[in-house]
């Protein structure tokens, strides 16, 4: 589909799921992206820890895709880009910090050099093609949260990005209400807009008041504190700078991604008073009443720097009388993993702390007062939630036409809209899907490869291997088992095993297709009656 003189909207990624955010606006023979993000891997996806975007509906139509502009630094925004922006072949357009972490991004992956970054200054607008984009500031857990005015010839677009209302954000500024306002006087056809805490009565508080929660947790603590966030989120290091100060302790960084994020925001002007670090093994010569550590893995994450912490195999140590502050939210999806660790920590006992015990975390997305304040400054005609499950969206376009509203689009992931000339229309569905990164490989998310992984992870896997002579059994056939729980019985299933083969050979020895299902149909029956499960069979026949 080639946009003709209309608007379209089009959802590769982050309708009907949080994460994974790629949108597309199409008008007068043009696309144009807005942010390519990420989600990461569960149960679902064995051995995959990110989850990519399939982007085949634009990849077929590259000659149309003028850009990819993006919003802000999350990875759910930006972190498909070093994967997918060069095979692209589009300039990319970010403000300073997010051009910062794109950049180290693309850098890690050897392939900066193929793909063009441009920095946008967040005052001014810039056009692509027919599209004209200005940066709109709005509070978020991270600088530079940006909303995109959208002026086409077909109406404006206010896409919101991931904010929040914060009046005293910790870093960067924020569009106030009288400029907001100015921008739904000029009139907005669309706003497109953050779905993720609709259900949320009250507004998601200001990272000020964090400051002040974590000041009384860290500073009643009387051993050592680690506090864990999400990494991307630099207004909550700088509010655990201010805390470290406020309660007289060293602060001391573990985790990539947390350096990663303070060389950035240190070179694009933000974190300019956070205090020197120490490093490790000063961190655990200090008295323990001095020390704050602020480390990454307040997901559960296996291999960073708080699991490891936890198992005894970092140089950072806590122990009894220690706290541990989880200044984050948990993630749908992560309970398990994060309650392991919890586990682990409070086996040690070290004190846990989390947003339900003190007031140690915002979120950086609106709640239901946040959304009813941006529908009265912008005024849309058109409301389209995005970023959030199915429910949230629903929610989302309920609440608003409550609130004044005059029409509402819930699409999802791969629903071509029109939003103008006329009133809004579904026109198609485009192809959309998941690709995942298997080690170095991009792969189908439910391709042979997963569902061959999922296969046995579920069942396990036996092998047989065979030697046929002239259509007869030469010595005696091998069984190998993975994974199949008969670990009582094992060699007495291993035995009924290589019988049931050796059988088969005897019933189908002649006809060696024959004899592949044959062997596999045997050795399988064998295992269903030893565990009541159907593991994955490989058959090895050598003719000798």
């Amino acid at each position: 589909m080639t946009p003709a003189k209309e608007l379209l909207f089009l959802a590769l990624g982050g309708s009907g799921e949080i994460g994974m955010n790629v949108n597309l606006y199409g008008t007068q023979g043009k696309w144009l992206m807005v942010d390519c993000g990420i989600t990461f891997g569960d149960s679902n996806y064995p051995g995959i820890d990110v989850i990519l975007p399939d982007l085949q509906f634009i990849e077929d139509r590259l000659d149309d895709l003028l850009g990819i502009v993006l919003t802000h630094g999350h990875e759910d925004h930006i972190g498909a880009l070093p994967y997918l922006a060069a095979d692209l072949g589009v300039p990319l357009y970010a403000t300073p910090f997010t051009a910062g972490l794109i950049r180290g991004k693309l850098e890690e992956e050897g392939n900066d050099d193929r793909i063009t970054l441009n920095v946008v200054d967040e005052e001014g607008p810039f056009k692509i093609g027919p599209f004209t984009i200005t940066y709109a500031p709005l509070a978020h857990s991270i600088p530079e949260g940006n909303a995109l005015v959208i002026d086409t010839p077909y109406g404006r677009v206010f896409h919101t990005g991931d904010w929040k209302l914060d009046e005293a954000p910790s870093l960067g500024g924020a569009s106030t209400a009288a400029e907001l306002t100015a921008i739904g006087d000029k009139g907005v056809l669309a706003l497109v807009c953050d779905s993720t805490n609709v259900f949320n009565p009250e507004a998601s508080g200001s990272e000020a008041d964090v400051r002040v929660g974590l000041d009384e947790v860290i500073g009643a603590a009387t051993g050592r504190v680690l506090v864990t966030t999400f990494a991307s989120n630099a207004a909550r290091l700088q509010t655990l700078g201010d805390v470290a100060r406020d309660t007289g302790r060293e602060l001391c960084v573990a985790g990539r991604s947390l350096d990663r994020i303070i060389r950035v925001a240190k070179a694009t002007g933000y974190l300019r008073d956070f205090p020197e670090t120490v490093d490790f093994d000063t961190a655990m010569r200090l008295p323990p009443s001095r020390v704050l550590i602020v480390a990454t893995g307040g997901q559960g994450e296996p291999r960073a720097a708080l699991n490891r912490i936890a198992e005894g195999s970092h140089v950072l140590k806590v122990h009894e009388g220690d706290t541990v502050v989880f200044s984050s939210r948990q993630i749908p999806g992560n309970e398990i993993a994060i309650g392991k660790i919890m586990n682990t920590l409070a086996d040690k006992g070290v004190i846990l702390i989390t947003d339900r015990q003190a007031f140690v975390h915002v979120s950086g997305h609106p709640g239901r007062p946040e959304l009813a304040e941006m529908y009265k400054w912008i005024r849309p005609e058109i409301i389209l939630p995005v970023h959030g499950e199915i429910r949230h969206m629903h929610e989302q376009a309920r609440f608003a036409l409550s609130q004044g509203v005059p029409q509402a689009i819930t699409q999802v992931n791969g629903e071509i809209y029109r939003l103008a000339p006329g009133k809004p229309k579904k026109l198609g569905d485009a192809t959309v899907g998941r690709l995942v990164l298997d080690g170095d490989v991009i792969l189908p998310a439910d391709g042979s490869t997963i569902n061959e992984r999922r296969k046995l992870a579920l069942y396990g896997q036996l092998s047989v291997a065979v030697a046929v002579r002239n259509g007869k059994l030469a010595g005696r056939p091998q069984v190998r088992v993975q994974g199949v729980p008969v670990e009582e019985d094992r060699e007495v299933f291993l035995e009924e095993a290589a019988r049931a083969a050796a059988e088969a050979v005897a019933k189908d020895g002649k006809s060696i297709e024959k004899l592949r299902e044959t062997l596999r149909l045997a050795v399988r029956r064998v295992a269903t009656r030893y565990t009541g499960k159907k593991p994955v069979v490989d058959v090895l026949i050598v003719e000798v």
